[in-house]
């Protein structure tokens, strides 16, 4: 007993041998709260990322609309296509038009019918793609009514195309946000359990603190010390290592950017904004680590004493 109560005694210089830093428990805890944050800041970099992509997505379909041209009987379609681009061309708004060939017409119904088809002697629909200089300026209602003129036309703004397109990048974010919450209650409970376990083992100790005058209050902050020190430890692993994945990642995402991934997902570049919310994985995760023991060495002692 005299052994430890002597080694109660350092706390005040900063030893804190309460909670041992290099114990098999301190140790797994640590490693629990790198997991953690690796996973959180992988996370929030995943929802970026979707969030940017969605964005740069549906700029990118905003800025372009379609006019399809069916086959009807009695007109010829080449005359069709020059007057829907002619029209198109004379929109105010509107930064370019052309039609699409019949090789590039076939090249876009490949992956239903598949490739090598002769269609040549089908009449199927032509398209003629429309870049919007400024889709806020361009008038399309005006295109609308003057494709009237074209039997067989048809304008296609994407806005369903867009709004799938958000609903997707909404559910994916939303969906990140509820596992950070998860991963964070995760957190909280292991280390409740981990405080909990640690006032446990040390129970003697702490009955020696109390016998010589420490206040609950004093209990609660050398573990509260003991754990922001677990947390910032494993917080910033964890975000050096989320880092380097992604940087992996948008090394990797160079050599399939022609690929569908790549068209996706694009560069896997986060951002100044991005990478700034991953660093504050580090200190939310010690904030959330110290205030969590604290909390739980308050309760515990008080329902012990």
């Amino acid at each position: 007993m005299i052994e430890r109560i002597l080694a109660v005694l350092p706390i005040r210089k900063g030893t804190a041998p309460i909670v041992p830093e290099k114990s098999v428990s301190g140790r797994t805890l640590l490693l629990l709260i790198t997991i953690m944050s690796f996973l959180s800041a992988v996370t929030l970099g995943g929802v970026v990322l979707v969030q940017k992509s969605a964005i740069a997505w549906s700029a990118d379909v905003g800025r372009e609309v379609t006019i399809q041209i069916r086959p009807v009987e009695g007109e010829v379609m080449e005359s069709n296509l020059r007057t829907a681009v002619s029209l198109a061309q004379s929109t105010p708004g509107v930064a370019g038009a052309r039609a699409l060939t019949i090789e590039e017409s076939q090249k876009l119904l490949e992956p239903w019918l598949g490739a090598g088809l002769d269609l040549t002697a089908i009449d199927i629909p032509r398209l003629v793609v429309v870049q919007l200089g400024d889709p806020a300026d361009a008038d399309i209602e005006g295109l609308q009514r003057n494709l009237a003129a074209v039997k067989g036309a048809s304008l296609d703004t994407h806005a369903a195309w867009r709004q799938q397109l958000n609903t997707m990048a909404g559910t994916i974010v939303f969906s990140g946000l509820l596992v950070l919450i998860l991963i964070g209650a995760a957190t909280v409970l292991a280390i409740v359990f981990a405080t909990r376990g640690a006032m446990s083992t040390n129970r003697e100790i702490v009955d020696v603190l109390h016998y010589i005058g420490a206040s609950n209050k004093f209990i609660a902050g050398e573990f509260q010390g003991r754990f922001l020190s677990f947390g910032l430890q494993g917080g910033l692993l964890g975000t050096v290592a989320a880092l380097l994945f992604f940087t992996l990642i948008g090394a990797a995402a160079g050599n399939m950017l022609s690929s569908e991934a790549g068209v996706l997902f694009g560069r896997f570049a986060l951002g100044v904004d991005g990478i700034i919310g991953i660093v504050a994985v580090v200190p939310v995760i010690a904030a959330l680590t110290a205030i969590t023991s604290r909390v739980t060495v308050r309760r515990f002692l008080s329902e012990t004493s």
